[in-house]
């Protein structure tokens, strides 16, 4: 399967690749700087893409089956368009190609509320903290969130939660949102899109991806944010 992914220089996008050409995937690696991009494989082309510009956008898309996105970047105050604006040139590369397929990366954030059961200092403290910070950033997911229910493609959302580096796939919990749990493994995030994109897994819903780190999370690192 020929795969596009999106955001492919980013510590998410690069297990993404890394896992994709693992299986045997053709993959195509959208970035802003392909001359910097540390992989390479000769199932693999490294393709110069803004996702703010249509035109890279659909370069990177032709010739391929399915698109993972996993755009994204810092928390900042300023406005944040990178989500909506960049899934949007995404989404109508897509159609100009005829794909169908596309799994992106949002938050449990946008939920705007905790998962039942999680404890009253994570609804009351925690989490409030984490939306006040990530705020310009959760609200363009949301709007990326919208257009892709409001489109004909066959999308999935996949929600993450705290990111932080494992140094292996776990037994993840994937489910329809919301479920507890405060951290996602950057490599089960990866596995799950993929699975996403090439199973046809929970076409057309919203899920969210958990990390028991019980089970697994050998190594990890501070959960950060950016994908």
């Amino acid at each position: 399967m020929k795969l596009a992914v999106f955001g492919a220089s980013g510590p998410t996008g690069l297990q993404v690749v890394r896992q994709a050409l693992g299986k045997d995937f053709e993959v195509s690696a959208a970035v802003r700087r392909p001359e910097a991009f540390p992989l390479s494989s000769p199932r693999m082309r490294v393709v110069r893409t803004d996702a703010l510009d249509y035109e890279s956008v659909e370069r990177a898309v032709a010739g391929n089956e399915a698109v993972i996105s996993v755009l994204g970047g810092t928390y900042t105050r300023k406005p944040v368009s990178i989500f909506s604006a960049g899934v949007g040139n995404i989404m109508r590369a897509m159609t100009t190609h005829g794909l169908k397929r596309l799994v992106c990366v949002s938050s449990v954030c946008v939920a705007g509320k905790a998962a039942p059961g999680e404890t009253l200092a994570f609804r009351t403290v925690l989490l409030p903290i984490m939306q006040t910070l990530g705020r310009t950033a959760y609200a363009d997911m949301g709007r990326m969130e919208d257009a892709l229910r409001a489109s004909d493609l066959d999308w999935t959302i996949v929600r993450a939660s705290g990111l932080f580096d494992g140094d292996r796939i776990t037994d993840y919990t994937v489910a329809p949102s919301s479920i507890p749990g405060r951290y996602t493994s950057r490599a089960d995030l990866a596995d799950a899109l993929i699975r996403e994109a090439t199973e046809n897994r929970n076409v057309r819903a919203c899920v969210d991806v958990i990390t028991d780190r019980n089970r697994g999370s050998d190594g990890a690192s501070t959960p950060r944010s950016r994908r």
